[in-house]
């Protein structure tokens, strides 16, 4: 888990004879998320995303190295993830990245694991921008899973603080989509607020399949029959936009505190109105200053589309640290490097914690 010192408001490259990375090296980097499907637009977004910031990082890095991504599409399903996993193993490459959903990931993980201990000098890294299960940096911890994002506990900690002190917050209901991420974003919730706010009352819970409902009118309904003043959801991408969607349909006017509210799309379906009532906690917003003016400036100019998957920045730059450091791009040697490495990142002070490891 990268672990960031800010407030909250809320691979396989070429193996070269020498021991160090040397300059013009490519390092192949797979994106395995989805490409079709009601999350495409979401994939899509994320795989332009790395592609543009390889470009940048080509330009100049302190590992003197060339990154190549490839793209491939998972659609959304772990099965699919590991016949893309393959894929990428018989294409070389030694790095995967991957964060959407965090079934996916754990399948990943699984699978990198029992590849590594079977495969001693073919080792792969798996580099985790969104995927935020708690337990993939606990019970399902791994030494070659590295995340960017801070998981769904943590988040849920900075959310209920905000939340504690707004008196006018009294009734809330849990829209979540049914997987391990959502699942938890209810659990920590209500562990959260009974622990900092015991007056608010849960008036009602739901989890719904993951990018499969098109119509949320029927989980609004509900919403407004329980009265409550306020939402907590981790939906994302079509789950997020078509919810919003729903309920600016059916006069809801009540707060939204949600994970993904600045993924492609949802912005779009909350419009004007939602000026004032919808939250949202992340590591990265297009207020900040520093090195995200850059890219983002760039990457509106060149796609005419936002550029939100900030952790993927910090990929890039523990990247290129860890392998300079290491001298190699060797993923045994990038990992160890990896382990506790510190550097200065485009939202503060970042740290790879060694005990997530």
């Amino acid at each position: 888990m990268l672990f960031r010192k800010l407030g909250m408001a809320l691979v396989f490259g070429s193996f070269c004879m020498a021991s160090w990375a040397q300059k013009g090296e490519t390092v192949k980097i797979a994106w395995i998320d989805p490409l079709s499907g009601l999350m495409a637009p979401v994939g899509s977004n994320q795989l332009k995303t790395l592609q543009y910031l390889a470009e940048e990082y080509n330009k100049g890095n302190a590992a003197g190295v060339k990154f190549e991504i490839i793209g491939l599409d998972n659609k959304l399903s772990p099965a699919e993830s590991l016949n893309q996993l393959k894929s990428a193993m018989d294409q070389g490459v030694r790095y995967i990245t991957q964060g959407n959903g965090s079934s996916v990931a754990g399948a990943l993980v699984d699978a990198i694991n029992k590849h590594n201990e079977r495969n001693p000098g073919k080792e792969i890294i798996f580099l985790n921008h969104s995927a935020v299960d708690p337990d993939l940096t606990n019970s399902k911890c791994s030494y070659w899973h590295f995340r960017f994002d801070a998981d769904t506990s943590m988040k849920m900690e900075a959310m209920s603080t905000f939340i504690k002190d707004m008196p006018d917050v009294k009734k809330i209901y849990l829209l979540n989509q049914n997987y391990s991420h959502g699942q938890q974003v209810a659990k920590y919730a209500k562990e959260t607020l009974a622990r900092k706010r015991p007056d608010i009352q849960i008036v009602g819970e739901d989890l719904h399949p993951l990018a499969q409902v098109r119509d949320f009118a029927p989980y609004i309904a509900k919403i407004k029959a329980s009265g409550a003043d306020s939402v907590i959801t981790g939906n994302w991408g079509s789950d997020l936009a078509l919810l919003v969607k729903a309920a600016n349909e059916a006069g809801y006017t009540g707060r939204f505190f949600t994970y993904y509210t600045g993924v492609t799309g949802t912005p779009t379906a909350l419009g004007q109105g939602a000026a004032g009532r919808v939250y949202q906690v992340s590591y990265a917003h297009y207020n900040m200053t520093g090195p995200m003016v850059k890219y983002r400036d760039g990457f509106k100019a060149k796609f005419n589309d936002d550029l939100y998957t900030g952790s993927m920045i910090s990929i890039f730059d523990l990247l290129t640290g860890a392998m300079a450091q290491a001298k190699s791009t060797d993923p045994v040697k990038v990992a160890a490097a990896m382990h506790g490495y510190k550097f200065k990142g485009f939202n503060g002070d970042m740290e790879m914690r060694k005990y997530d490891h």
